[in-house]
């Protein structure tokens, strides 16, 4: 695991490789809106992937670099990514743009004009809790890359059920809240639910061979 310090025009990201040994892609991952690259999912598939040939870039925003507590506009949130985004290509492979939340958003935002391979929305933020009408579903259909959702079945930001028909697919995380975790009530233990999502990311990923 190293760390690298990239600076862009929203200032200074940092980037957490974790290799893989002879991989064939990248696979960057941005945090949300309300943390950073601690998430359990994220740290779940960092561990996971490089034993199968990814390389995952873990990628801090700016403003979180900079010690601040909220988040600035999505525009400056894409300005972040598009800056690190030579680092995350500079060794020659396909790169995979993901993140959770908000950092789905930014994934999907800018697949096209980077030149992704697909994408990994973890948590996509369909619309504002309790506010379906406000719907960001075009931001996940307009990605235009092969693109894979991991959502909670009960994420107030929107369930697996509600999100439109499009080419994407979806791996569901039973009872799964916004942050993925299940209730201690539920009959799948947390454990459990990282496998899903580390298990269904390893399939998917095979898949773009």
């Amino acid at each position: 695991m190293t760390a690298q310090i990239v600076t862009t025009d929203a200032g200074d990201a940092r980037i957490t490789w974790h290799r893989a040994t002879g991989a064939r892609l990248v696979l960057a991952l941005g945090h949300g809106a309300g943390g950073g690259i601690e998430a359990r999912d994220l740290q779940a598939l960092a561990r996971a992937l490089p034993g199968h040939g990814v390389t995952v870039a873990l990628v801090e925003q700016p403003w979180r670099v900079a010690g601040r507590k909220v988040a600035p506009a999505p525009k400056t949130l894409d300005t972040g990514w598009r800056g690190v985004w030579p680092a995350l290509a500079g060794a020659g492979m396909p790169v995979i743009s993901g993140g959770r939340s908000a950092g789905a958003r930014v994934a999907c935002r800018t697949a096209g004009e980077l030149g992704a391979r697909a994408v990994l929305a973890l948590g996509f933020p369909l619309h504002p809790p309790g506010r379906p009408e406000r719907s960001r579903a075009g931001e996940l259909l307009g990605a235009g890359v092969p693109t894979l959702v991991v959502q909670g079945g009960n994420d107030p930001f929107g369930k697996p059920e509600e999100f439109p028909e499009g080419a994407h697919r979806m791996v569901e995380v039973p009872g799964g809240d916004h942050g993925l975790a299940v209730p201690k009530r539920a009959e799948l233990t947390q454990e459990q639910a990282l496998e899903i999502i580390t298990g269904g990311v390893v399939e998917w990923v095979a898949s773009l061979r």
